[in-house]
């Protein structure tokens, strides 16, 4: 998000367009917080079940959501009887209020122009002056709810909270630190231990910004925001240990705060990231 000065090094108009950007962007991330009514299949109240082993699903869960309707009936009178659906063991993985940890390691070297620049009024660029960023994330994850949804988009939506690391080996600046939030969709199709995501976070932080030192392109102030997406795959080993791996767009600037003294630049890089997910804790949990 960035404001460009002309070649007679007059400065463009900052765009106001930037705070209902990142507010669009919030929005549908706190939907997640709102109470979700969990449509039950049998009136039965659900039981109290422990973790299953690291094999996945517990043998002895009674879960009505993965009943097969067609199951033999005592009470039907056809005599009919079919095969019980196999239980889905990612329901053990996947859960409300489960809290994780995550390590995540980015390596973002590809420099591209802002993909938003178009609702700025930007001309889609990129500037001349090149970063690479290698970011080290430390998140909680917080799921608010249980497994759900149509067959194609069934999963889960988890709430993080992160703190970031960045190295930069390419760009003037030599490092940069950050407070981020967002929301991520896990995609869990029935017994797959590889589940899909998509995430997106917001947040602020602290660059060493040499754009004030009069280097050209540079960051133009300390103080910045940032923008994270990114999309990959999980590989779940158990219900407490998986593994992740994806691409990441991570954007920092200063919202031209640091217009007009110095002009707003940004960085827009994206790159292979690598994770590992560990569950915080064994508990009780019930069977939605």
């Amino acid at each position: 998000m960035s404001s460009r000065t002309n070649s007679a090094g007059r400065s463009l108009e900052a765009k106001p367009l930037y705070a209902v950007i990142y507010l669009a962007l919030i929005f549908p991330g706190l939907a997640v917080f709102a109470p979700r009514g969990v449509a039950q299949q049998s009136g039965e109240a659900p039981a109290q079940l422990s973790f299953a082993s690291a094999g996945g699903a517990n043998p002895n869960r009674a879960d009505s959501n993965d009943a097969d309707p067609n199951a033999s009936d005592p009470a039907n009178n056809s005599g009919k009887t079919s095969r019980a659906r196999k239980p889905d063991f990612n329901r053990d993985i996947y859960y409300r209020n489960k809290f994780e940890f995550a390590l995540d390691v980015g390596w973002l070297p590809i420099n591209i122009p802002f993909p938003l620049d178009v609702f700025e009024g930007d001309n889609y660029n990129q500037y001349p002056l090149r970063y690479t960023l290698v970011p080290v994330v430390a998140s909680l994850r917080w799921h608010v709810n249980g497994v759900g949804g149509p067959i194609i988009l069934r999963g889960n939506w988890d709430v993080t909270a992160s703190l970031s690391a960045t190295a930069i080996p390419r760009g003037p600046e030599t490092h940069y630190f950050s407070y981020d939030m967002g929301v991520r969709r896990n995609f869990v199709p029935r017994n797959w231990r590889v589940a899909p995501y998509w995430d997106v976070r917001l947040g602020m932080g602290l660059i060493d910004a040499k754009g004030p030192e009069g280097v050209y392109y540079a960051q133009g102030q300390d103080l910045t925001f940032t923008l994270n997406m990114g999309a990959g795959a999980r590989y779940n080993f158990s219900p407490r240990y998986a593994v992740s791996a994806g691409l990441n767009f991570m954007h920092i600037s200063n919202a031209d705060l640091s217009q007009p003294k110095v002009s707003n630049y940004g960085i827009n890089v994206y790159g292979p990231q690598v994770g590992l997910d560990i569950q915080l804790s064994r508990h009780l949990r019930q069977v939605e």
